[in-house]
């Protein structure tokens, strides 16, 4: 059966190490932020190790393009089985003079972004009978002050706010998955 990956915040990091890992495991790789020629690029470096990959420029904080990507993605590669979310919106750096906007935008783009993921990758996993669901990481599950007090220090306050509202979601979903004997592995 056919397995695609969504690598979400697609860059020359993290996520290009989970796009070439998910790869050599045979699963077709779609990568996606707003930067299409990084993504031109990274299909480039992907295709020449073998794995079937393409790119899909979106704004990941707008929920009717991230719905419409995960369509996009399963009509061009086929079932979506994993979302991989490294998003964030860098804009609300300091919470006692940020706009509130750009705290909303962060927030946008952090949760979501990945519950309209989700929710059309599962949506749509449902119509095949014996269809692979897609799988979910947990992610960190604690705040630790010294990560609080560095976020804080390098302006980031933002993506702070929203990464910890990620991983709760993150944790509502794997939780909301289990009653069905959906896949709650970590990747």
């Amino acid at each position: 059966m056919a397995k695609t990956i969504i690598v979400c915040g697609y860059g020359p990091g993290i996520s290009a190490a989970v796009a070439e890992k998910f790869g050599a495991e045979g699963f077709s790789v779609a990568l996606v932020a707003r930067n299409a020629e990084r993504l031109s690029s990274g299909v480039k470096a992907l295709e020449a190790k073998g794995v079937k990959a393409r790119a899909f420029p979106t704004d990941l904080g707008d929920t009717a393009a991230v719905r419409k990507l995960v369509g996009s993605v399963r009509a061009a590669l086929g079932p979506v089985t994993v979302v991989h979310w490294n998003v964030y919106a860098a804009e609300a750096g300091d919470l006692l003079t940020a706009d509130t906007a750009a705290l909303h935008r962060a927030l946008d783009v952090a949760v979501g972004g990945l519950l309209a993921a989700v929710q059309e990758a599962l949506a749509r996993s449902e119509e095949r009978e014996g269809s692979s669901r897609p799988r979910h990481e947990r992610g960190l599950r604690t705040c630790r002050s010294k990560v609080d007090a560095f976020r804080g220090s390098d302006q980031r306050m933002g993506v702070a706010l929203s990464n910890a509202a990620k991983h709760k979601l993150v944790g509502l979903l794997s939780e909301k998955l289990k009653p069905d004997g959906r896949s709650t592995s970590a990747r």
